[in-house]
């Protein structure tokens, strides 16, 4: 089945009459969620088949941003507060084995969660490595300001994430951790020595590079194109992301809706496809915006139709878990 090159969001907690046409005529390859279209479980599981009514796949993807501490769309007291990824970072400092273990506990509690509601796309680890001085939008969304330590917390987390029939999307791709603005409002530009970053910044995604899927950073790197973020840049999704890193999985655009970005929704959706992005993801809903994307969206195909195969195929039945267990374990290991 012919679907298009783009994720998109939606306004509320139910559909809209023309939000329903507008994704019957655009075909999606997925959807994401965010806390305005959760109000409980029931509502959510409606949603979700509703979507993938309309679309007609069963495995049509739909994501969530749900990291726990800051960036958690699911919240109490519905749901779970799942600390931030630094807790166990921390943790692993003083009681590395118990930290893991912490850590494979909750990411496994937050799939699980996700699994109930049909969601089957996690937008975690987050593999940036902050460096002193940085701005505070990744902070405690990291796992540790060492490059080794975010990529092994970020290996278990995929891990973890997986055993519950969730995929993991490493993010944000070649790395987010010296930006020095939130790219929600500014375009953050940085200008550590291309060694640095390969040895820091590329690190984490490069051991996670096996991944299905990633997340680029809107972020300039000037050591490498000076003139253009990497969502944008064929320099760096080419030779950055694919070359040195190595990721062969399913590329996505961080959201286009973002400050970060410049000229028309068409514009930015060109020139990331352009560059080398297999999809672009568009999560405000606005209809307009969705429309001028729509527009100039393909359908998804060639390698970046096998990269989308490839990494619905590694969608699997999740394994046992005892969740009242698993929640005890977890709160033990966090006392300590």
């Amino acid at each position: 089945m012919a679907v298009s090159a783009a994720i998109y969001g939606l306004e509320g907690l139910a559909l809209t009459p023309d939000e329903g046409a507008f994704f019957r005529d655009a075909e999606p390859w997925g959807f994401i969620l965010f806390q305005r279209n959760c109000d409980d479980p029931e509502q959510i599981r409606r949603l979700v088949d509703e979507l993938r009514t309309l679309t007609g796949r069963a495995d049509t993807p739909i994501l969530i941003d749900q990291e726990g501490g800051r960036v958690q769309r699911l919240k109490p007291p519905k749901w779970r507060a799942a600390p931030p990824a630094a807790a166990f970072g921390a943790l692993c400092k003083s009681r590395p084995q118990e930290g893991r273990e912490a850590l494979a506990i909750n990411t496994a509690l937050i799939g699980a969660e996700l699994a109930a509601l049909g969601i089957n796309v996690d937008c975690l680890p987050v593999l940036d490595v902050p460096q002193e001085g940085a701005h505070d939008i990744i902070g405690d969304r990291a796992y540790a300001k060492d490059a080794a330590a975010v990529a092994q917390l970020g290996r278990v987390a995929c891990d973890a994430l997986m055993s519950t029939g969730v995929l993991p999307v490493i993010k944000h791709i070649p790395g987010h951790g010296r930006a020095l603005a939130d790219s929600h409002f500014n375009l953050p530009v940085v200008d550590a020595p291309r060694d640095a970053l390969e040895q820091i910044d590329f690190a984490p995604f490069r051991a996670l590079r096996d991944m299905p899927l990633a997340m680029t950073a809107h972020v300039v790197y000037t050591a490498i194109d000076p003139d253009n973020c990497a969502t944008v840049s064929p320099t760096v999704i080419n030779e950055v992301i694919r070359g040195d890193i190595g990721f062969d999985g399913l590329l996505m655009s961080d959201d286009l809706s973002m400050k970060a970005l410049k000229g028309s929704f068409s514009e930015r959706t060109e020139r990331a496809l352009v560059a080398g992005c297999d999809l672009v993801l568009h999560c405000n809903g606005d209809m307009d915006e969705m429309t001028a994307i729509a527009g100039v969206t393909p359908t998804l195909s060639g390698a970046a139709s096998v990269r989308a195969a490839a990494a619905l195929a590694r969608l699997k039945p999740a394994a046992p878990f005892d969740v009242a267990q698993a929640q005890a374990r977890l709160q033990a290991l966090m006392i300590g």
